[in-house]
């Protein structure tokens, strides 16, 4: 049996993983002990949680779990966003010349972030670019919240349509994956943490890890820990 602390961005995800992720890897006997929001600072000896935008505060929060939990049947991973990151994060500088390719440019943050922690029962997961891309899967999901706006859920076919895959949307202010829902749906902004998991769970893991392969690696590399 195998217990895995989860570092969240926010209750978005946070929520993700406590509703479908939790269930689906019980199956494989990795049981998410824990679902907490990674650190973004520390201030007269609390922890300020949500949205990694300092690298060391969520640094030493996970180093901190990492000491108090030694066993080996223990591990720890992230969910955490390419898009904004920590400017101080590990090796983001030298990842600038891979921006032209977002898969390799995240698989070697993640890297220089698994090899600042420098544990092997770390496992960093870094979404590209954010968790809505995830719902670009299928943008029919939100019929779901939206009945009759097909205008604007043939909108977000349309975007879906032109990348490869959703997690190749791209990270500008204005032109990443929740910037455009938002654009189609304003009120979304304010109800992403409800309505961000009902719309995942409307499309299916096996859907989402069919259009969205870097999610689709990390989710697998977590199923097998019982068998590494």
């Amino acid at each position: 049996m195998i217990r895995l602390y989860l570092f969240a961005e926010g209750q978005t995800e946070q929520t993700f993983a406590d509703n479908i992720l939790k269930l689906y890897l019980a199956q494989y006997s990795v049981f998410m002990d824990k679902i907490m929001l990674i650190a973004h600072a520390r201030k007269k000896g609390y922890v300020h949680r949500g949205g990694g935008r300092k690298y060391e505060p969520m640094k030493d929060d996970i180093l901190r779990l990492l000491k108090q939990e030694k066993g080996s049947k223990v591990f720890f991973t992230t969910m955490i966003d390419l898009y904004a990151i920590a400017p101080d994060f590990p090796g983001l500088a030298e990842s600038e010349s891979l921006r032209q390719n977002p898969l390799q440019r995240v698989e070697f943050l993640e890297q220089r972030f698994a090899e600042d922690i420098s544990d092997y029962r770390f496992i960093p997961y870094i979404q590209l670019h954010e968790y809505e891309a995830y719902l670009f899967a299928d943008p029919t999901c939100f019929e779901y919240f939206y009945a009759h706006r097909t205008k604007e859920i043939e909108a977000l076919k349309a975007i879906a349509n032109q990348y490869e895959t959703p997690e190749l949307i791209n990270d500008g202010q204005q032109t990443a994956p929740s910037k455009r829902i938002i654009a189609q749906f304003p009120d979304y902004g304010g109800a992403k943490r409800a309505f961000g998991a009902q719309l995942a769970e409307r499309i299916g893991l096996q859907v989402i890890r069919s259009r969205c392969p870097h999610f689709n690696t990390w989710l697998s590399r977590l199923e097998s820990l019982n068998h590494s």
